[in-house]
């Protein structure tokens, strides 16, 4: 396993950690960068205007397409590092 992967799945499993639970920006951007780090650029439908948190979710993957799945590895990791000193909320 490559350092960026263990450090990714070391994050994932610190961010359910989490004393304080994010801001929901904060969580979009997690469940984005997630996303793009296990599969890849977005896929299926965008959710109709009834399912307004899956839409959000869909619209956060979507902007990150194109980005590479170890790159986003790295987002997450360094979002996660954030969010764990208190530099982001």
């Amino acid at each position: 396993m490559s350092d960026v992967n263990a450090l990714f799945e070391k994050a994932h499993e610190e961010v359910q950690q989490l004393p304080e639970r994010p801001g929901n920006l904060t969580l979009l951007r997690l469940y984005a960068l997630y996303k793009q780090a296990t599969k890849g650029d977005v896929h299926g439908d965008k959710p109709g205007f009834t399912d307004i948190v899956g839409k959000y979710k869909y619209e956060a993957w979507a902007a990150l397409k194109g980005t590479a799945q170890d790159a986003a590895k790295q987002q997450y990791v360094e979002l996660v590092e954030s969010l764990k000193s208190g530099d982001a909320s």
